[in-house]
């Protein structure tokens, strides 16, 4: 694990040193409630993906200030000796609670929720915005990648086209978590345990004089998982029917071909899959499968699904490695309530012309609301923190924003989940250690709550997010209060 504490910006800490001096004058102490959501879907996609917690994780427990970064702050000639001396010993040592990592949320709703003294609380935001936004951007994608795909296999390829080690690094492990079946990053399938994948590069075919010499050489070294890229020469005249002499070469000799099959990378990707489909089942080898790369997204593989493309394992570098037409999440963290000495919550609320930037006041938790016959998504419910829901009567939602809009629930037939755990508790860690495994495993069970119209690629349906009746006149209240 990285010590990630300088890893802020610089306002961070300006602020941490006023309240400090603020705290040192005055004799108060203020512990502060702040949120991590987002307000709009990435892609205009119909939902969200949460990833990037484990790290979140890493960074609270090593945030300490060494002395050499304590020596560089102090060469800023901005912070004093008092605050300095301060920051020596600094630990964490509030609450965050969040939602799991792989969960499908939606705009509006708290990701992750920190319950810490103020300075400890605003040291640690711009970390945390930088770690959740990447990780559950490079996700969100990824879901969206492999619902386009229809169940066929889909391959992290982007590593050589991210931004740097470690968007390549953390975008494979949220491209895995997002539904990906492996990646081509070898440290990535090292540091968190997932599948690597890969095959060779046109330049092997290259350094060979024939391209069936290169492919018989890679056969022998790799006889049980024999994929052989097919479009450096001629692909219909060329590589198929040498990749067709090998395979049956193969078989000649006795082995038994198990994983095998060719990959596209070039071309018309539906023509050519459907004619090397044809040649290879005419050849004896139906089991063979055929993948395809190439500068493929979400879009190109629902259209090449819709084409009948016989392809089953997709590769996908750039546009999902970079989130090539979407490059942020917009992630926010905004305070909701503050407590001077322990006294009672002062709810907060930022106001704005923009409706959709007025946040939401209070100490919150989010209700999660499914069909009780199809273990389907109806709703997410954002609530007071003392909040319950009774099962055995109705509920209606009333649209935050347009409250003429409401849907009401019969008893019985829905079922309700609190959707955010503890992680920390007084500073200390309480949040079990997934591996990457179990998450992609959660995040898929949680992908299949969705309806499918939720996640269509273009114009999904929107999930309903609504506010319970008391946040909303708590929002009401201040909003009037406020606007005097």
């Amino acid at each position: 694990m990285r010590n990630l504490t300088l890893l802020t910006d610089f306002y961070e800490l300006t602020m941490m040193q006023a309240y400090h001096h603020h705290q040192t004058n005055t004799g108060r102490t203020q512990v502060a409630v702040f949120d991590m959501f987002y307000r709009e879907n990435p892609y205009g996609s119909g939902y969200a993906v949460a990833a990037g917690l484990a790290q979140v994780i890493d960074y609270i427990k090593e945030l300490s200030f060494t002395d050499e970064s304590i020596a560089y702050l102090r060469s800023t000639g901005t912070f004093g000796e008092a605050f300095l001396e301060y920051l020596k010993n600094f630990r964490f040592s509030g609450d965050i609670n969040a939602v799991p990592e792989g969960t499908v949320v939606f705009p509006g709703e708290p990701l992750l929720q920190v319950v810490a003294p103020l300075m400890e609380a605003q040291l640690i935001e711009t970390a945390i915005l930088n770690i959740i936004n990447h990780q559950s951007l490079i996700a969100t994608k990824a879901a969206r990648v492999c619902w386009a795909a229809r169940g066929d296999s889909v391959l992290e390829f982007g590593l050589r086209r991210a931004q740097g080690p470690d968007a390549g690094l953390y975008g494979a492990r949220a491209a895995m978590i997002g539904g990906c079946t492996g990646t081509s990053n070898v440290l990535a399938g090292q540091m968190f345990d997932v599948p690597v994948r890969g095959t060779h590069a046109h330049s092997w075919i290259m350094c060979f004089d024939t391209e069936l010499e290169a492919f018989r050489y890679y056969a022998d070294l790799y006889p049980s998982a024999c994929v052989l890229l097919v479009d450096t020469y001629d692909t219909l005249k060329s590589g198929v029917p040498n990749a067709i002499k090998v395979f049956g070469e193969l078989r000649a000799r006795g082995v038994k071909l198990t994983n095998y099959g060719i990959r596209l990378d070039s071309g018309d990707l539906a023509y050519l899959s459907k004619q090397a489909r044809v040649m290879l089942d005419e050849a004896g080898f139906t089991d063979a499968f055929i993948s395809a790369s190439n500068d493929l997204d979400e879009y190109l593989i629902a259209e090449l699904k819709n084409q009948g493309a016989k392809i089953s394992v997709w590769g996908v570098g750039t546009s999902l490695i970079t989130s090539k037409e979407n490059p942020a999440f917009g992630g926010v963290y905004k305070i909701a309530a503050l407590s001077t000495d322990g006294g009672a919550w002062q709810h907060k609320i930022k106001l704005s012309e923009d409706p959709v930037k007025v946040t939401n006041p209070g100490v919150k938790k989010i209700f999660r609301l499914y069909d009780a016959a199809t273990g389907k998504m109806k709703a997410d419910l954002i609530a007071l923190a003392d909040e319950k829901i009774d099962t055995t009567q109705d509920l209606t939602l009333f649209d935050p924003m347009t409250i003429w809009k409401r849907m009401t629930l019969k008893s019985g037939e829905f079922i309700v989940r609190e959707l955010m755990r503890p992680v920390f508790k007084s500073g200390e860690c309480v949040y079990p250690a997934y591996t990457v495994t179990e998450i992609c495993q959660y995040a898929a069970t949680e992908r299949d709550t969705l309806w499918e119209e939720h996640r269509r690629l273009i114009r999904p349906h929107k999930m309903p997010v609504d506010l319970s009746e008391k946040l909303y006149n708590l929002k009401q209240a201040l909003i009037t209060k406020q606007r005097g």
